[in-house]
């Protein structure tokens, strides 16, 4: 292991990139503690803060995690989020048991709740109006994944089993339409990055300059109008978005009108 001095690049860069390779080749696998910042500073011939920029740059980027008073750890797989928020329903009107099998969701709280300016938007009441709120926690083995959250107008709630303060055998919007007797018709997803609320930087176990990835996803009847709102957020550097899509064939030129006179 060594640095260039003369590169351009800056050191703890240079040590970064080779702690990356060395991961990527395996050398140290999902979950393996890697060597104290003190040993790698010796294998680089480099101060210890020079180490702890890379390190730092690693974690931000999801490759390694740091558990305090234990050491360096390689992170586990990335979770990878097919569909988006389609994937709650499956690929038919039920559970969708491939999500389940991969990942733990717990129910953190129900309750009433002021609702944030994107929440309040998508229902098209006043910034903090008190709604029905249902927080979750989802979880894979090693580490929490998603903050969640899912919105009800109190008027549809009220006196429901969304109201209840348990988990529900079946997929929440399926609860939602048996409660509401309202059926989900049509739902938008919206996906923004951003910095991380000091709550969610703790509860995800990430650094406050972590980037995450937050989705506000609208669910609407037939006519229109919300039925949930749900918020959810991840880990930006630990969270990939795959979307698979058909593309339309090409269509043959129409003929051109034959009245038409080239000239």
């Amino acid at each position: 292991m060594q640095i260039n001095p003369g590169a351009a690049e800056f050191p703890h860069r240079q040590i970064a990139a080779q702690l990356k390779a060395q991961v990527r080749r395996g050398d140290w696998g999902p979950g393996e503690r890697l060597p104290s910042i003190p040993a790698i500073a010796e294998m680089f011939g480099v101060a210890k803060q020079t180490v702890q920029r890379a390190v730092d740059q690693l974690r931000v980027e999801g490759i390694l995690i740091t558990k305090p008073g234990s050491g360096t750890y390689v992170r586990g797989t990335r979770r990878r989020l097919n569909r988006l928020s389609r994937g709650r329903y499956g690929g038919f009107r039920g559970y969708h048991t491939d999500l389940a099998a991969r990942y733990r969701q717990q129910l953190v709280s129900v309750g009433r709740a002021p609702a944030p300016p994107e929440v309040a938007d998508a229902f098209g009441v006043a910034d903090g109006t008190e709604l029905l709120c249902r927080r979750h926690l989802v979880r894979t083995e090693d580490s929490p994944v998603e903050v969640g959250a899912s919105w009800f107008l109190p008027a549809d709630a009220a006196g429901t089993t969304l109201e209840r303060g348990e988990a529900f055998g079946r997929p929440l919007y399926q609860e939602a339409e048996e409660a509401t007797g309202r059926q989900y018709v049509t739902a938008t997803d919206t996906i923004t990055a951003r910095q991380p609320s000091r709550e969610e930087a703790e509860t995800l176990q990430i650094r406050p300059d972590t980037p995450v990835l937050h989705l506000l996803h609208v669910a609407y009847d037939a006519r229109r109008k919300p039925i949930e709102v749900a918020q959810a957020t991840w880990p930006g550097p630990m969270t990939t978005l795959t979307e698979e899509y058909k593309i339309p064939s090409p269509t043959p030129d129409p003929d051109p009108d034959p009245g038409l006179i080239l000239g």
